[in-house]
């Protein structure tokens, strides 16, 4: 149905037509044009029609026009500033993809307590010390969940503190490699307390999940957030 003014006869769908803007009546064009978008020409032809066909008798205050124009630029600047967000979020995530692929094979230390051990070469790790301790000690299991190996890690200061397991179990025997859970404890205020443990692993690939943090799968197919990473190394 045609939208008029009803003062003097004016017919809008002549003017949205005359801009490209569909109103339910066919229009050929060269180029595709939304329609439902009201883009700038329609909209500046259609305040000019209005300022033309306004009642002389009865003029529309000016300030309507200003706000008019302030809205419409001020919607304009929106999705211009809208569509550069989104590009400069699709540049982000392109990046991080592209560094991500740099990570596959490089040796990382995680904020872990699981680790892939090649037990013919000695494996060092760290203890993030919360406080002063006069001992502590880290428990090494197998993927069974029996302790192969207790190392005393004695006084210790705030701070980290290295230790280093020769893969061995508590008879000198070499144990086979594989994945190993290091626990780390101490004693504080007569409390047994666990300490978080910092660990070196090997990164195999790389994925992202819908928005969330870049996910690293490691040798052995643990997967940990990117976030737990302490450093990288070569």
């Amino acid at each position: 149905m045609a939208v008029t003014n009803t003062n003097n006869g004016v017919n809008l769908n002549d003017v949205l037509n005359a801009s490209g803007v569909s109103t339910g009546t066919k229009k050929t064009t060269t180029e595709p044009v939304d329609k439902n978008a009201l883009g700038k020409d329609a909209f500046l032809k259609l305040l000019v029609t209005q300022m033309q066909h306004q009642n002389p008798l009865d003029p529309q205050d000016n300030g309507e026009f200003i706000a008019q124009l302030a809205q419409f630029s001020s919607l304009e600047g929106i999705q211009t500033l809208n569509s550069s967000v989104n590009n400069i979020i699709g540049g982000i995530a392109s990046s991080q993809a592209l560094q991500a692929t740099t990570l596959v094979g490089r040796s990382v230390i995680l904020d872990t307590d699981k680790a892939m051990v090649d037990t013919t070469a000695s494996f060092t790790g760290q203890v993030v010390v919360p406080q002063n301790i006069t001992d502590g000690k880290v428990e090494i299991k197998d993927k069974d969940g029996k302790v192969v190996k207790t190392i005393s890690l004695g006084e210790q200061a705030k701070g980290t503190a290295d230790f280093i397991w020769d893969g061995t179990n508590e008879k000198g025997e070499k144990v086979d490699p594989g994945q190993y859970t290091f626990t780390a404890t101490t004693t504080v205020d007569g409390k047994a307390q666990t300490m978080y443990t910092l660990l070196p692993a090997k990164i195999t690939s790389v994925s992202f999940q819908g928005g969330s943090e870049m996910m690293l799968t490691l040798a052995g197919g643990q997967k940990i957030g990117v976030s737990k990473v302490q450093s990288i190394g070569i």
